[in-house]
């Protein structure tokens, strides 16, 4: 089953990469214009999802405070501040840790994109592929790597499947005149790397403003997918940063939105208005 999916995504992809090629756009810039249609299209699926996480946003942004309440009420009583704190999500039908779900869905496309370009970087069509600079079928430890030109105790090139973090790290650091001679080797896929990181916190962010007790994850999950993300190639890395810009647009506009009505002031009467 797993195989079939894979097979049905490397067509998918092909086909719009098809499509693209076919209006005159070149055959590499092309390939990176596919991975976004497909993340274009992965978020259209995922639409109803994350209209839900959205609400679940806006309700907790309309808890804030509320929330400001009980942090100054228990502030020296961390126990106590933590389930007054859950019982006010319960009371109002809130899961504080929704925002991960979206990306925890995401996982198996994410798996299978690795495949996919990881079999296509195997064949002549998909060789040095680069859109804006980065290297679709190459992570940031291979494009490292190539730019040191790692080689084994013989002289032959270290395959890629046995490139490591500290292997990697380590040669940079010793190498580092060699490293920045061929800076357009890598430095593309590394500032898409960081810019993956700054969106993975500042979604995280978003998702959990004021929420004390997802602190710690808003931290933790950008460190963690960063360093995920060394060994993902480019075009895994392409497909995750258009997705998660999607994403905190949305967001902003959710946020933008609450803000809005929270600071709008009920109308005050009098005298109780009568009923028609």
């Amino acid at each position: 089953m797993w195989a079939q999916a894979k097979a049905l995504l490397l067509g998918l992809l092909e086909t719009i990469h098809g499509g693209i090629t076919s209006i005159g756009i070149g055959t590499n810039f092309a390939w990176g214009l596919a991975i976004i249609v497909l993340t274009l299209l992965v978020r259209l699926l995922m639409h109803p999802l994350t209209a839900k996480q959205m609400k679940s946003m806006e309700k907790m942004q309309k808890l804030q405070p509320q929330l400001k309440v009980l942090q100054e009420k228990y502030a020296d009583d961390k126990d106590r501040l933590n389930q007054e704190t859950m019982n006010l999500y319960k009371d109002n039908k809130v899961n504080p840790a929704s925002g991960c779900l979206p990306l925890i869905i995401q996982l198996p496309i994410f798996i299978l994109l690795y495949g996919v370009l990881y079999d296509l970087t195997k064949t002549e069509a998909f060789t040095d592929v680069t859109f804006l600079g980065v290297n679709l079928g190459g992570s940031v430890l291979t494009t490292v790597a190539e730019a040191l030109n790692l080689v084994d105790e013989s002289g032959v090139r270290i395959p890629d499947e046995q490139l490591g973090f500290v292997m990697v790290f380590l040669s940079s650091f010793t190498n580092l005149s060699l490293l920045f001679s061929h800076i357009g080797t890598w430095i593309f896929n590394f500032i898409l790397l960081i810019l993956i990181a700054y969106l993975t916190w500042l979604q995280q962010h978003l998702t959990s403003a004021g929420n004390s007790q997802m602190a710690m994850m808003n931290w933790f999950m950008p460190l963690f997918l960063t360093f995920i993300c060394f060994g993902l190639p480019g075009g895994v890395l392409l497909y995750w940063g258009v997705s998660s810009l999607m994403g905190i647009i949305h967001q902003l506009r959710v946020s933008k939105k609450t803000s809005a009505e929270m600071s709008q002031k009920p109308t005050l009467y009098k005298e109780k208005p009568k009923t028609k």
